[in-house]
């Protein structure tokens, strides 16, 4: 078992998931489930069940708490009791309901029109995209109320995480252009957007409004540093099967990969019977 980050999966007799979880180090995680008297009885019969274990790992712990939260999403195992109530865990949510939509995190029911992202593992998680969505897209995260309220720019203006539409300083064109992109990148477009914004800064620089451009300059760089620190896909990976065989002793294993929207929905595993005579191509 390696020491690195990474998400485990303990499988029970049929290959079906009972529990996904996540860990910096994954021999510390994986080895604190042999000290059964150490556990609560819950754990303890998760572990009775337990016949296989499968990792995947990763090269952070961020990498492995958002392929955490793809792959329990969509395995929905057992003992991860938060996903029993799909409400329990905190979503991504740009409203839809205000002429300049608010970039917020949210539980709870999705009554609210606008579109959701996620779910995520972790409150912190919804934390840390936010601030860094703010830093490129400069979308709203106060409420309503406080935004209907508001004579002059926030603190978030000064430090340029916000475009300050409570108080016009950004027309309802230009700010719903920036939720579009927001949402662009969200669902995995971000190539496409990153090409848009080197048209536009160029344009920019060509009619001289130097000030715009190096605005736009700076969005392109917090762009590329999300990019660059989510390398769990290659970014040019938006849609894809990976398959990979291993074969030792007669015996062999198929593991496919999922990629949708470049994003890491996880893997599945496979082991096909009488391969002892097969090569890998076969």
């Amino acid at each position: 078992m390696p020491g690195s980050p990474g998400v485990y999966r303990m499988l029970d007799a049929k290959g079906e998931a009972l529990y996904v979880g996540k860990a910096r180090n994954l021999k510390k995680r994986v080895t604190s489930y042999t000290q059964l008297v150490r556990l609560p009885e819950r754990l303890r019969r998760m572990v009775a069940l337990t016949v296989a274990m499968e990792i995947v790992t990763t090269h952070t712990e961020v990498e492995a708490l958002l392929l955490e939260a793809n792959l329990i999403k969509r395995l929905k195992p057992r003992y991860n009791i938060l996903l029993r109530d799909d409400k329990s865990f905190p979503w991504l949510m740009l409203t839809g309901d205000h002429p300049y939509p608010q970039l917020a995190k949210h539980r709870g029911a999705q009554a609210r029109k606008g579109d959701y992202f996620g779910p995520f593992a972790s409150a912190w998680a919804v934390n840390q995209s936010v601030q860094t969505l703010q830093r490129v897209f400069l979308l709203r995260t106060c409420a309503d109320t406080v935004f209907a309220n508001r004579t002059r720019p926030c603190l978030l203006y000064q430090i340029k995480r916000c475009s300050a539409p409570c108080t016009g300083l950004i027309g309802g064109a230009d700010y719903a252009v920036l939720a579009e992109q927001a949402k662009a990148f969200l669902a995995g477009k971000s190539g496409a957007l990153q090409k848009e914004l080197a048209g536009a800064m160029q344009a920019a620089s060509d009619r001289l409004d130097f000030e715009q451009a190096a605005a736009i300059r700076d969005r392109i760089k917090g762009l590329t540093v999300m990019q660059g620190s989510d390398v769990i896909n290659p970014a040019s990976l938006a849609e894809a099967d990976i398959i990979a065989v291993h074969q030792e002793a007669g015996q062999a294993c198929v593991q496919v990969f999922f990629i949708r929207g470049g994003r890491n929905n996880g893997n599945r595993s496979f082991y096909p019977a009488n391969t002892s005579g097969d090569e890998p191509g076969t």
